[in-house]
């Protein structure tokens, strides 16, 4: 089968040839369609993750159809359409698995970064970490929906119910939770990159009520902030942004260093909490709630050869929306 395969000695992937996996008796056996192409991936590919193996295939917004079944697989056939994120397995049995906190599991694998991903024609993946995926998405615009929007929905829930809620970082996740969170009656502000009038007129598009630079003020006070942007300077941005009781919501797994700041920006009782990986009841109730609201997804897509470009225009901040690759023809 042909995959993306990341050489760490030039940080690039290299298409290669390699054998069809073999799924064990817990796992299936999919062959991909479409891959999303996350910011996670770049901090893979950028090595800004520990212990990245060398060799690893990234790609965790994966859909494809099960061809294989292990033995023990009781809840997908062959022929389902489904869709594997960002949290891959984790050991069920820690005090994490226990209390209903998977997404913390100390022995959690993920897919794209410790186990292969979707960056290749197939994958295999464990059948409990494995979603069916809503009819009314086809695989380009499902894909996303596979961590730009869970993980963003867990970012949202963090939230409470903020109803004035600024967004630092128009991209693929925003441009998901954004679109929620005016269907659910919130006031949404969004703050874009200073002269970015394209981005401003794209979060406009896609449920924003107001748009502003990322250095600018809020014309009022924010109940809640999530910050998609890795970039920790925007940290004391949004804490002065919010009011009192208010929470600011840190979305991405990495981010550079939050800069010193002032008491008075957190007095008040208000709180930086991040978020970290995602579980299945996030990835269930995430589903249900994206069919029963239609999503405008936005994708730009690219060969699987060109994974480098895509990233490469990921990285630039030249994608509106997500980018995704074409691992098969489309039909």
């Amino acid at each position: 089968m042909r995959a993306m395969q990341l050489s760490k000695a030039d940080g690039t992937l290299r298409l290669v040839d390699i054998p069809v996996p073999t799924p064990t008796p817990t796992q299936v056996l999919i062959r991909v369609s479409v891959c999303g192409v996350c910011r996670t991936d770049l901090h893979v590919v950028d090595d800004e993750l520990p212990g990245v193996p060398d060799g690893i295939i990234p790609g965790h917004e994966i859909v494809g159809i099960v061809t294989a079944t292990g033995p023990n697989v009781r809840d997908l056939q062959i022929g389902d359409r489904v869709g594997v994120p960002w949290l891959g397995s984790t050991c069920g049995c820690c005090r994490f698995c226990l209390n209903h906190k998977e997404n913390l599991c100390e022995a959690a694998r993920f897919t794209g970064y410790t186990l292969n991903g979707g960056y290749a024609e197939y994958v295999v993946a464990e059948a409990q970490f494995t979603f069916k995926l809503p009819d009314a998405y086809d695989d380009a615009t499902a894909a996303p929906l596979l961590c730009a929007g869970l993980i963003g929905y867990r970012s949202l829930s963090m939230t409470g119910d903020a109803r004035r809620l600024g967004i630092y970082g128009f991209g693929a996740a925003a441009h998901l939770i954004a679109q929620i969170a005016s269907a659910q009656a919130r006031e949404v502000y969004a703050f874009t990159r200073p002269g970015d009038n394209e981005g401003a007129a794209f979060a406009l598009s896609h449920g924003a009520s107001w748009v502003g630079p990322s250095d600018a003020d809020p014309p009022v006070p924010l109940d809640a902030a999530i910050i998609f942007a890795p970039v920790g300077s925007l940290v004391p941005q949004a804490l002065a942004a919010v009011d009192r009781g208010g929470v600011v919501v840190c979305a991405g797994i990495h981010m550079s260093d939050i800069p010193r700041f002032a008491y008075r920006l957190l007095w008040g009782e208000r709180q930086v909490r991040s978020v970290a990986n995602l579980t299945r009841a996030d990835g269930l109730a995430f589903l249900a709630l994206a069919e029963s609201i239609a999503l405008k997804v936005a994708t730009t897509t690219y060969p699987l050869e060109k994974a480098n470009a895509a990233l490469d225009d990921l990285r630039r901040g030249a994608i509106s929306g997500a980018a995704v690759l074409q691992v098969r023809p489309a039909a």
